[in-house]
Formats: C-alpha cells, sequence, structure tokens
C-alpha cells in the first residue's frame, strides 16, 4: 500500500513538473508572439487580445504561486532592508538638495526662492535645520520681513543652544534690529561687498597687507557669505599663512558650512601639508558631514592612503561605505582587493563590488562572481559587471553563465545582457538552455529589445 501510494506521489509530481515545463514552453512562444505584433505594428485590438487571453492561460495559478519556495520570504526581508537604505539615502539627498539650492539662491540674490527652500528644509528636521533656520532669517532679513527674521533667529536659538551658527545668528540679529524701520533693497551693494572687492584687489597687489584684513573678516561679525568669500580668496594664495588659516578653520574655528569649504580646499590646494591636517580632523572630528566632506576631499587630491586606512578602521559604516566609494573613483584597486580579500559583511563586500565597477574593473567583478561563496554576493558582482558594457565583461558574463548552478545568479546574468544590450548574448543562452524557465526569462528580456538578431530569433520560435 505504501509502495503504491508512493508511485502515485511520483507520478503526481512528475505530471506536476511536465505541466509546468508545458506552461513556460507555450509561455515561451507566446512572449515571442507579443513582441513580434508589437514590432510591426499589427498589435490590433483582436490579436492582442488574442495574446493577453493566451499568456494569461500560460500563467500559473493563484494556487501554483502560493506554492513558490519559502526563500521568496527570506528574499523578501533583504529587499525591505535595502529599500529602508535607500529610503534613509534618498531622504539625506533631499536634504542636501535642499540646501544647495537654497544656498545658489542666495548667491543669485533670489530670496523669495531661498527663503522657500530653507523653509521646507526646516520641515523636513534633519541634521542642517539649524543651517536651515539661519539661512531662513538671513533670506527674510534681506527680504525686509524684520519680525519674521527676528522670530526664525529666537526658534534657532531656543532649539539648538549649543548650534555652531549661533556666533552668526547673533551677528545677523544686530544686523536686523539695526534696520528695522528702514526699508529693505536686496538688489542693492552692501558695504561688506565693497570691502570684500578692495581686499581682492589689494591681495594681488600686496597680499602681506590683504591677509590680516582677509583674517579679521573670518574672525569678525560679518555675514558666513562674505566670510566664505574670504576664505576662497585666501585658498587661492596658496601660501604657508593661508594654509595655516585654512587649517584653523577646517578644525572648527567657525560654522559647520564654512569648515566644510576648508576642507574642500584644503583637499585642492593643501598639498602634504594639508594632509596632516585633514586627518586629524578626521579624527577628532564627530560631525559626520565633515568627515563625509574630508574623505571627498581625499578623493579630490587622490590620497589613496588616507582613503584606505578610513575603509579599513571606520567604524561608522556609512562613512566606511563612503570611503570605499572614494577609492573607486580614484582607482585604488589594489587597496579594495585588500579590503574585499578581508572583509565578512555582505553589505560591505557590495559595496566593493560597487566601487570595483566605479573603477571600470571587470576582471575583478567577474573573479569575485566565479569564486564568491554567497550566492548574494556572485549577484551583486554579476550586476556591476552588467553596467560595465565592454568585450571583456560581455566574455566574462558567457563564462559565468556556462558554470554557475545557481538558477538566481543565472538570471542576474540575463538581466546583466539585457541592460548592456546584449541580444546575441541573449539568443546564445536561449538557444542552448534546456531549463525551460531560465529560456522564457531569456526570450522574455529579447521580446523587448529592439534589435535584428533578437526579431530573427523570437520568428524562429514562431516557426517551429
Amino acid at each position: 500500500m505504501k509502495v503504491v501510494e508512493m508511485g502515485q506521489a511520483e507520478l503526481s509530481d512528475r505530471t506536476s513538473r511536465v505541466r509546468s515545463k508545458s506552461t513556460i514552453a507555450r509561455g515561451v512562444k507566446y512572449f515571442a508572439l507579443a513582441a513580434i505584433l508589437v514590432a510591426q505594428g499589427q498589435a490590433r485590438a483582436g490579436a492582442s487580445t488574442l495574446v493577453a487571453k493566451t499568456l494569461c492561460a500560460s500563467m500559473p495559478s493563484a494556487a501554483q504561486a502560493a506554492q513558490q519556495p519559502q526563500e521568496q520570504s527570506a528574499d523578501d526581508g533583504q529587499d525591505q532592508e535595502q529599500e529602508k537604505r535607500d529610503r534613509e539615502q534618498e531622504r539625506a539627498e533631499r536634504n542636501s538638495e535642499l540646501y544647495d539650492d537654497g544656498r545658489e539662491a542666495l548667491d543669485e540674490d533670489d530670496y523669495n526662492r531661498a527663503e522657500s527652500q530653507f523653509a521646507e528644509l526646516v520641515t523636513l528636521n534633519g541634521p542642517q535645520t539649524d543651517a536651515a533656520l539661519y539661512w531662513k532669517a538671513y533670506a527674510e532679513n534681506r527680504l525686509g520681513k524684520r519680525d519674521t527674521a527676528l522670530a526664525t533667529i529666537a526658534d534657532l536659538k531656543h532649539r539648538y543652544p549649543q548650534s555652531r551658527w549661533l556666533k552668526d545668528a547673533s551677528a545677523l540679529e544686530i544686523d536686523v534690529r539695526q534696520r528695522t524701520g528702514q526699508p529693505a533693497h536686496p538688489e542693492s551693494q552692501s558695504n561688506d561687498d565693497l570691502k570684500m572687492l578692495a581686499i581682492q584687489g589689494l591681495m594681488n597687489s600686496d597680499p602681506e597687507r590683504a591677509m590680516p584684513l582677509l583674517e579679521k573678516v573670518l574672525n569678525g561679525t560679518a555675514t558666513p557669505r562674505e566670510k566664505s568669500k574670504a576664505l576662497f580668496v585666501i585658498a587661492q594664495s596658496g601660501s604657508p599663512q593661508a594654509r595655516e588659516i585654512l587649517g584653523r578653520i577646517a578644525s572648527g574655528q567657525s560654522n559647520p558650512e564654512l569648515q566644510r569649504k576648508a576642507v574642500e580646499y584644503l583637499g585642492m590646494f593643501g598639498g602634504g601639508t594639508a594632509r596632516k591636517t585633514l586627518a586629524e580632523v578626521y579624527a577628532k572630528s564627530t560631525d559626520e558631514s565633515i568627515r563625509r566632506a574630508i574623505l571627498k576631499s581625499y578623493m579630490i587630491s587622490g590620497d589613496k592612503e588616507d582613503l584606505f586606512a578610513a575603509a579599513k578602521g571606520e567604524t561608522d559604516v556609512t562613512l566606511r561605505r563612503e570611503a570605499i566609494r572614494q577609492l573607486g573613483l580614484i582607482h585604488g584597486v589594489d587597496e579594495l582587493q585588500q579590503l574585499y580579500q578581508k572583509e565578512s559583511s555582505t553589505e560591505v563586500k557590495r559595496e566593493i563590488l560597487q566601487a570595483f565597477f566605479l573603477a571600470g574593473e571587470s576582471n575583478r567583478l567577474a573573479d569575485a562572481a566565479r569564486s564568491e561563496k554567497d550566492p548574494e554576493v556572485r549577484r551583486a558582482a554579476v550586476r556591476n559587471l552588467g553596467l560595465i558594457n565592454s568585450a571583456d565583461s560581455a566574455k566574462a558574463l558567457q563564462a559565468i553563465y556556462s558554470k554557475e548552478p545557481d538558477r538566481d545568479v543565472r538570471k542576474e546574468v540575463l538581466n546583466a545582457y539585457f541592460i548592456q544590450g546584449n541580444a546575441a548574448g541573449l539568443v546564445a543562452i536561449a538557444r542552448a538552455e534546456k531549463d525551460p524557465e531560465l529560456k522564457k526569462e531569456a526570450v522574455s528580456k529579447l521580446a523587448l529589445m529592439h534589435d535584428k538578431a533578437a526579431t530573427d530569433y523570437l520568428m524562429e520560435i514562431l516557426q517551429k
């Protein structure tokens, strides 16, 4: 009796597999038919309805769909984690975009737009809210909204009593109160603007006399905008005194925005002494935005050594990933390979693989796709390999597909071919593939490609 039951179960299982293969085979043909109709402009109402009905008939039922492998739930969990990280990244990018747009509006004397951008940034309540409140008040003052500007400054002082923008806010408050009752003329040039033009002219003719004046602007009650101009003039001089001043500002002597600019200028104009200063600031700072700016300065100056040190020793995952990305941008391939060989985190490995892509290293990606034990990491390697559209990467993908036992990784190869627009590679796989599901996957991608090789193969399927 048990033998009979086992035989019946096996027969049922085989029948189910046969039906499944038959369904997939029909799906392949109808994908091809739909693509040909669309490509030739013949998908009229009747034809498209017939194709739609046949495609629906070839799809698995709800009961069959419910029998998908339970590993799907694990994949969903990973996807949700990735989506959460992506949302956080999007929020950070939105905050940065609003801040940059607002500052650009100020530079263009478009105070209405600046006020709007910084007001939105304040409502998002991100890490730059204190800076946004300052610049919102600055724009309001320029627009003649004195009472509103004073209220915004009071809000800044109340919500952020330890903010490094308080000194600038106090100076702005004095300016607002002095202007109370006076008409606003945003388009007119201020005395500070005239002074800066005079100092800049003096810098060209007599730098020794100009430098103390610029430093006085940085340490005085000038607006952050004027201080930023002064810092730029100082950075361009390239003198030891200028680098010393930049170093002090980079160490946190002024507001965070000016500090970030000093960090940027040290990376652009600093040299060996600046590298040492930046390393010291990076080690002492607790401000993520400043440390991120330093990593970017390392990239600008081509400093692989300090980026490698940050990528190895940084405990903050976000900053570590940033250091890895910057290494990729300056082609720190040997350093990235050392990191990869010693790394155990899947997430960090994926970041290194993306850095290999940024460096255009198809060989390193192919090695990871072949040798990595974790299928998820192999998929990431294949995905990045597909983004490099070259003969070497196409050849590597072909070799990976022919030897890869994991179906999901092979599907990733098909995706990579599709991204590259490699119809010939997909056709070759579709011809040779014996797995009906993978064959259907290849044909479904060919159906979306406007390529002669794809169309010819689709016609070939229909003629069988």
